[in-house]
């Protein structure tokens, strides 16, 4: 990673860590949404699976189906992190921890490493204490990311173009962006680099690599998690605009 890479990083990474409340806050809203009207772990879970492999722009759905078959006909296999991590990777031995959830997930049918990685996210979230849930599937998920395990950052087009914007000499993908930041922060902050895509996503304008970086109040009007009182917008309109300094001068 060249200097001038390595300083741009680091400026947004403190931009995320320092602003942590307001993506929080619309996660924390999200998974009350999808999670509220279930009260049994198997209900919880496959709201989970539902809500995020619906996260892609064309899911294969016929593919997808023999998923869900697999996992609605197994419910014996869903009673625990460990033993859901088992049945993901045919494997009673392996290390139950998010990087074997990770790619668990993404020997199955119709996921990604997008998916496989928001996932991951989304359950790591659910049950470290910090979304205003304890223990909302699995009592034995663990609560930290363990500094030795990989965490993955769910990269989508987004993320890609907020990167492009950082350096667009580079083909940025999934595995280049995940790679580079995993080479460069702990685990546990690569779950800060979630973050990322809430801010891209309301500060970005157009499609492709090369769309326009602006508040785009439009996109946070859309999102049904957010608070649409003046005093919060005005908020988040001010904050977006010091992260969109950020990316001033490319």
């Amino acid at each position: 990673m060249n200097t001038a890479t390595n300083s741009k990083l680091n400026t947004l990474f403190h931009f995320l860590k320092k602003n942590r409340g307001y993506n929080k806050k619309v996660q924390s809203n999200s998974y009350n949404l999808f999670l509220a009207p279930f009260d049994s772990l198997e209900d919880r879970l496959y709201s989970v699976l539902h809500h995020v492999a619906n996260t892609q722009s064309q899911p294969k759905i016929d593919i997808l189906a023999s998923f869900f078959q697999k996992v609605y006909s197994n419910k014996s296999q869903l009673h625990s992190f460990k033993t859901f991590i088992n049945f993901l990777t045919d494997n009673d031995s392996c290390v139950h921890n998010y990087e074997s959830l990770y790619y668990g997930m993404l020997r199955q049918s119709g996921w990604g490493n997008k998916t496989s990685a928001l996932f991951t996210k989304t359950i790591y979230h659910l049950h470290n204490g910090k979304y205003g849930f304890q223990n909302s599937i699995w009592e034995d998920a663990p609560k930290v990311i363990n500094q030795k395990e990989k965490f993955f950052l769910p990269v989508d087009a987004v993320i890609e173009a907020t990167f492009h914007r950082i350096d667009p000499s580079t083909k940025w993908n999934f595995h280049k962006i995940n790679k580079l930041l995993q080479n460069n922060y702990s685990s546990e902050e690569m779950e800060v680099w979630d973050d990322l895509w809430f801010w891209g996503f309301v500060n970005q304008r157009g499609s492709g690599l090369n769309r326009e970086f602006i508040w785009n109040e439009a996109k946070y009007w859309a999102l049904i998690e957010t608070s649409k009182d003046e005093t919060s917008i005005n908020t988040i309109r001010e904050t977006s605009l010091g992260f969109l300094k950020l990316f001033d001068n490319k």
